[in-house]
């Protein structure tokens, strides 16, 4: 990997010098053929001050605040596969007779769909008690008032569409090359291809609404279940057309079955045995499995995967256009995502670097959408935040030192393994750190281009490089929802030995 770095980042400081139009040589770094051709709106910017969509803001919010909120909007959200030719202003004005609307957003995947956020839950509930099952002649519907639903015009009229889409995929490389072009400098460039590929506003409230969808399945048999999603979908890392990780989250269910003791009694419910943890999840995404290939509207290509490491049902969402996978009480995945979350929102040239690297790595194919032996975005995420930890002054803490932050309300252990570490994070103190974006991605291809891989490891948890024996053999936990493909980086919750019930060394 480092060998065509370095020859990279030797022309990228030569033109950075200029402070000038970018020259090409420098875009090869940045550019690379096959995404999607789509263009994307863009707002006029000062040169310097490009938005991010995720920039720090006072107070910033812990993750679990972030995701409630989230999860309440989406349950607000309905979605609509409209006509072709639509009037946004009728169209509005018919779904208010139900309640005030808060936004929404029209997008194109095998169609033109409407997400729409009402002011209240109650407005969805007036609109679906106001629709009803189709009339398919010959054919049978089955009768489910999911929140996902189908608008026709009783009349055909002429009308055209006059509603702007919101983009929902990645820029071509045509379009994103004219954009790194008119950067006035690497720092720009590298804002720059955030911008462009990071999640929208919109695309995050579509990815919350299919978790909400798939939930009202799920709670026919569980209905105190959360489906949350995690991963690349709100760890602030994620780029436009990634994958929907989601797991049902079942500690609620169980919360509710903790013994309350009035007078003499216990009362406890009536449950179904299993021999292990695993044959218990396998059983419920099985039926979950089978619920969303035969009752939910737009879940197609499910397909259940129970003997994996980690037992999961992975579909296509046609309506929203994403590849879903989803598990079952994957809770120290969700807890890993919070961490990202925290060091995303640290500083704003985590993100900026983090996905310079990833694109980089597609780039020149170290990295695949393809299941094989290469390095996985999770493991060069940790070697950004590792590098940016070794700065001096550090530009991020160690997770160790987030742990010293914590209180007793942070305490987490997940199957033996110690998650704690603070959330507030108005309590961590900003870094000191002024080094710019252009010599950070420098010195940090030079950095691990000299990193000692046959006896050092990554490891986040404390600042320098530590000769680990038991990193040569790879550790096959379900952290992140993978194993550690790249086994010389350690997974932030795992311990040197890979001790726990969920580890095992191959």
């Amino acid at each position: 990997m480092a060998v065509p770095a370095v020859g990279l980042l030797t022309r990228l400081h030569l033109y950075a010098q200029r402070r000038t139009r970018v020259q090409r040589p420098v875009l090869r770094l940045l550019s690379c053929p096959g995404t999607v051709a789509e263009d994307l709106r863009r707002d006029e910017q000062p040169s310097g001050s490009v938005e991010t969509g995720f920039e720090d803001k006072i107070p910033k919010k812990r993750f679990s605040e972030m995701q409630n909120e989230r999860r309440e909007q989406a349950q607000r959200t309905v979605l609509i596969h409209c006509p072709e030719k639509i009037n946004e202003k009728k169209f509005l004005k018919y779904l208010s007779q139900h309640g005030p609307i808060n936004n929404h957003f029209f997008y194109e995947s095998f169609g033109l769909y409407a997400v729409v956020e009402f002011c209240q839950k109650e407005s969805v509930r007036s609109l679906q008690n106001e629709t009803h099952a189709p009339s398919k002649g010959m054919e049978a519907a089955i009768p489910f008032r999911s929140r996902f639903f189908n608008l026709k015009l009783k009349n055909q009229t002429s009308e055209r569409s006059c509603v702007q889409m919101s983009n929902q995929l990645p820029p071509s490389s045509k379009k994103l090359l004219e954009v790194l072009c008119d950067a006035e400098s690497i720092d720009d460039q590298l804002n720059t291809l955030l911008k462009e590929f990071q999640l929208t506003e919109e695309n995050t409230k579509l990815r919350y609404l299919t978790c909400s969808l798939i939930e009202d399945i799920a709670a026919a048999y569980f209905p105190d279940g959360i489906v949350r999603p995690f991963g690349s979908s709100v760890n602030t890392f994620g780029k436009l057309g990634c994958d929907l990780d989601m797991f049902l989250d079942l500690n609620e269910t169980r919360n509710l079955s903790t013994h309350k003791t009035s007078g003499n009694f216990l009362m406890e419910f009536q449950v179904k045995n299993v021999p292990s943890e695993r044959i218990a999840t396998q059983k419920i995404l099985s039926v979950i499995g089978e619920c969303l290939d035969n009752f939910s509207p737009g879940c197609v290509g499910v397909q259940k995967i129970l003997n994996a490491r980690c037992p999961l049902v992975r579909f296509s969402h046609q309506a929203s256009g994403f590849q879903c996978d989803l598990t079952t009480n994957n809770r120290i995945a969700l807890t890993s995502s919070e961490l990202l979350y925290i060091y995303g929102a640290l500083d704003s040239r985590v993100r900026a670097l983090v996905f310079t690297v990833r694109y980089w790595a597609r780039a020149h194919s170290l990295t695949s959408s393809i299941p094989g032996a290469w390095i996985t975005n999770f493991s060069l995420t940790m070697m950004v935040i590792f590098f940016l930890q070794t700065r001096s002054p550090p530009i991020l803490p160690t997770l160790d030192s987030l742990q010293t932050l914590a209180d007793a309300e942070d305490k987490c252990i997940i199957e033996g393994n110690n998650c704690t570490f603070v959330r507030d994070l108005n309590r961590i103190k900003p870094s000191e750190n002024t080094e710019t974006l252009e010599l950070l991605l420098k010195e940090f291809f030079e950095y691990f281009g000299n990193f000692a891989f046959n006896k050092n490891s990554i490891n986040i948890r404390q600042i320098g490089e530590r000769r680990e024996k038991a990193f040569r053999k790879r550790c096959k936990c379900n952290l992140e929802g993978k194993g550690h493909q790249a086994y010389k980086i350690l997974h932030p919750f795992c311990t040197p030995e890979f001790r726990g019930a969920n580890h095992e060394i191959s």
